[in-house]
């Protein structure tokens, strides 16, 4: 796999468990709470945008609660 310069590459083991627990909480949380835990509405949406990214991959992978 190819990384590109300033991207990092995130391999992360879970249970079937632990991935469908996750990908519940990615469901669920909103704009609010990233807004909550973020310094301004920048950080929030790139937090956001980064759990998207997350949930889409595990979606990817038949891990999806819809």
């Amino acid at each position: 796999m190819s990384v590109n310069q300033g991207e990092i590459c995130l391999s992360v083991s879970l249970s079937e468990q632990e991935a469908w627990d996750l990908v519940q909480f990615l469901k669920r949380t909103g704009f609010a709470d990233f807004r909550s835990h973020a310094v301004d509405d920048e950080e929030a949406y790139r937090m956001q945008a980064v759990a998207e990214i997350i949930r889409r991959h595990l979606e990817g992978l038949g891990i999806d609660p819809r």
